[in-house]
């Protein structure tokens, strides 16, 4: 089990921040799409730490068409020897039509064929493969040689898709190369909703889990000092109320008994009081949704939630922490995993 670190930086701090993770012992990191670009930082990242992994984590798939990603994953694959994976995803309904102002419905079957037109680009290009790509949503059927870049020597980049729901999900295990968890998740979500679902959709593709990869995002809450501790709870808690709020993330609530807090928290994002949104996120709903304890019980409790069904673990931690507990904490997983 590999484990991922979270890459938050903006190109100015990108090669520093990419060595200081390096330094605490991940195998890689992934970078978010928020407020800039996720492709960018990880060409530093690359270059200033090279034994790292690097992967999108995700970037937002539908406003960007097949080609463009397509080539960008290219791109960061060669200039990364090898280590780089496309991690995509389709955002919620709202933003994709109201920030980007393009089409969102029907989500999963837009995602398939997506995922599909990015794989016809890099079978034409590693291959020698006519790219005549004709779906429903996308059509690519040009590719001249001024635009070829030609086989790449490390190989196709994965493709992992980011996915919660169950058409989605089955989507992940029926057209792509592995499935990132969403942080907001649950074991009895992760055993009795998204695995099921996965398993569908790799039986459509003749594949079972070992030709899959499942990244698990692990929300961990942890500190050195109580003053410490009880600083990371509340800030996890904000982080949970603001998912618990969406109603997209609804499903993984309802399967620990919590679905009847949404519609309640959705209301109150509605009106603005983001901030009592934490007052509802209680110690069940931390248990079900988060890895809790001293620094010197995580890696052990970790192993124990995860290690039957990650083949890599990216740490989620939203808040400020020494490195050293970090660093502690990853060593310790390392070699519990062996």
């Amino acid at each position: 089990m590999k484990i991922d670190g979270p890459f938050y930086a903006q190109m100015s701090g990108a090669a520093v921040e990419a060595k200081r993770l390096a330094a605490i012992g991940y195998d890689g990191v992934y970078s978010l799409e928020g407020s800039w670009d996720p492709f960018f930082p990880l060409a530093l990242a690359s270059e200033h730490a090279p034994e790292l992994d690097i992967a999108t984590g995700i970037a937002v798939a539908f406003p960007r068409n097949p080609s463009h990603i397509a080539y960008q994953a290219w791109d960061l694959q060669t200039f990364s020897k090898g280590k780089f994976s496309l991690g995509i995803g389709s955002q919620i309904k709202a933003h994709i039509e109201k920030r980007f102002g393009i089409n969102f419905n029907p989500p999963a079957a837009r995602m398939r064929e997506y995922i599909l037109a990015v794989k016809a680009f890099f079978d034409c290009w590693q291959h020698g493969n006519k790219l005549d790509f004709q779906g429903k949503y996308y059509r690519h059927t040009l590719m001249t040689p001024m635009f070829n870049p030609g086989p790449n020597p490390y190989g196709i980049p994965p493709i992992m898709l980011g996915a919660l729901g169950p058409k989605m999900t089955e989507v992940a295990g029926e057209v792509a190369d592995g499935l990132i968890v969403h942080p907001f998740n649950s074991m009895p979500f992760l055993e009795e909703k998204a695995l099921p679902a996965v398993k569908k959709g790799l039986e459509k593709s003749a594949r079972s889990l070992d030709d899959f990869t499942l990244q698990v995002n692990a929300i961990i809450i942890t500190g050195e000092t109580e003053e410490e501790y009880v600083a990371a709870e509340n800030s996890v808690k904000s982080l949970l109320g603001f998912y618990a709020s969406t109603p997209a993330y609804a499903p993984p609530m309802e399967a620990v008994g919590l679905g009847d807090l949404q519609p309640i928290m959705n209301r109150l994002s509605k009106e603005g009081k983001w901030d009592e949104l934490g007052s509802y996120v209680d110690d069940d709903f931390l248990d079900a949704f988060c890895t809790r304890g001293k620094p010197e019980e995580i890696a052990g409790l970790l192993k124990k939630k995860y290690a039957g069904y990650a083949d890599r673990l990216a740490i989620y931690a939203p808040y400020a922490a020494p490195d050293a507990m970090w660093a502690s904490i990853i060593q310790k997983l390392k070699t519990s995993a062996e």
